[in-house]
């Protein structure tokens, strides 16, 4: 007997032996076969028995229903080309997001860019948070409580965001910012 050839049986023991934290090599040691039956079997270069699969899965344990019917978390982006950035900002301030889905992550990371004389507003931003950031090009002033400084290329903050902030391009160039805030805030 031989399994469903529409299911990928490779990707997914590789997958299931990764998330218990294993080896090809501890895989096949506690399963009794070979590692090269393990990395055939993952590359899809043959098809295992039930009776082989169920032995290889007994190294996990995990039983053979579970292996098939099992939920797998869809894998995370980690890199993002400038146009995958997610635009969150208005058009004298623009907010680049990295991912667009940001639930269950616990730090946001923006791009920024103020244009001449924006402003975040006169109200005094507030949220439960810490943030910080780098100049990259152009003046920012940054106020943070009782405490404004003027900010150039290079120069950065770092500051607890339940004290009351605010931004402000006060050059005559646009200013650019690469920012992190956690957790996520906007």
């Amino acid at each position: 007997m031989a399994l469903d050839t529409d299911f990928d049986v490779g990707a997914r023991l590789s997958e299931v032996r990764k998330m218990h934290h294993m080896s090809q090599r501890a895989l096949a040691k506690r399963a009794g076969v070979t590692n090269g039956t393990i990395s055939l079997i993952e590359q899809n270069r043959v098809s295992p028995s039930v009776s082989s699969l169920r032995k290889v899965l007994q190294g996990l344990p995990m039983s053979f229903s579970d292996f098939f019917s099992l939920e797998t978390a869809p894998r995370q982006e980690v890199f993002f080309a400038a146009p995958d950035l997610m635009e969150i900002g208005d058009s004298h301030i623009s907010y680049r997001q990295l991912g667009r889905d940001l639930a269950g992550r616990a730090l946001q990371i923006l791009h920024e860019r103020y244009a001449p004389g924006s402003d975040t507003g006169h109200a005094m931003l507030r949220h439960e948070s810490e943030e910080g950031g780098v100049v990259i090009r152009g003046n920012l002033e940054v106020t943070v409580g009782d405490q404004r400084r003027v900010l150039g290329p290079g120069d950065a903050y770092y500051f607890d965001s339940r004290l009351p902030h605010r931004f402000r391009n006060v050059g005559d160039e646009e200013c650019e910012i690469v920012s992190a805030c956690t957790p996520p805030t906007f």
